[in-house]
């Protein structure tokens, strides 16, 4: 019964995090039901989250084609940072984790909801360097350090970096962050695995989920508009913030 529930928490949540970056939205306060302590639970959906990765990138070829250069730029910048917060989750008390958590959701619901004027165009190049985009790299090594030590709405706040540096369209930037946090969930689960016990029991129906909701998000995206997908992913990431707040400090 519990591998069906996590089955079907992963699919959401899958679909949820290539659509906009929110899978924790879904899956972490499941596996908070579940029982499971915070730092346990963020373990157990990072790992599972790696399926999300591969299932996306199987059905984003066309939204990854002629971006080559933009990867060789996001990939090992956020692979580095996810190296710093994987460690930062296991030297940062239990206690305060819990607490801050809400703060960077809240922080990532604003960002999704600002308006920006994005230039959108055919070309998949990076835009020309300027101190605004210099800043959005270092805003990504950032979510890469925040991402390996927590990543619930990290999506969000990548698709935030993104939408400075890249002239390419939603759906081929999301595209990007879905492959770039698939590998930072990877590279995390390698040094939790030096850090902590892993609960393979629940990460294995939670990430067939995941890989079958990586599958089917890209092809949501392609055809929902994308004023829509972020107004959606900005109020879901309030509503987390604010009920992961009540279950801090209340």
């Amino acid at each position: 019964m519990m591998s069906l529930f996590l089955l079907l928490v992963g699919i959401i949540a899958g679909v949820v995090s290539t659509v906009g970056g929110l899978a924790s939205l879904v899956s972490y306060p499941a596996l908070l039901v579940l029982g499971l302590p915070p730092v346990t639970a963020n373990v157990t959906n990072t790992a599972g989250l790696i399926f999300t990765g591969v299932g996306s990138a199987l059905a984003s070829h066309r939204e990854l084609k002629g971006h080559t250069r933009d990867l060789c730029m996001l990939l090992p910048l956020t692979i580095i940072g996810c190296i710093i917060g994987a460690l930062l989750l296991f030297a940062i008390p239990e206690a305060t984790f819990q607490k801050v958590v809400p703060f960077f959701i809240l922080a990532a619901g604003i960002l999704v909801l600002v308006p920006r004027h994005i230039q959108v165009n055919t070309t998949s190049k990076i835009s020309k360097v300027t101190l605004k985009t210099v800043g959005a790299w270092i805003g990504v090594l950032l979510v890469g350090i925040y991402s390996g030590y927590f990543g619930a709405a990290g999506g969000v706040l990548m698709l935030s970096m993104l939408s400075v540096i890249s002239n390419a369209p939603f759906a081929e930037y999301n595209a990007q962050k879905n492959l770039a946090l698939g590998a930072a969930n990877c590279v995390s689960t390698i040094v939790y695995l030096l850090q902590t016990k892993i609960h393979w029991v629940l990460i294995l129906p939670l990430g067939v989920g995941f890989l079958i909701g990586g599958l089917i998000g890209p092809q949501i995206v392609r055809w929902i508009p994308d004023y829509l997908i972020k107004l959606v992913i900005g109020i879901a990431a309030l509503g987390l913030a604010l009920s992961l707040f009540i279950h801090a400090y209340f």
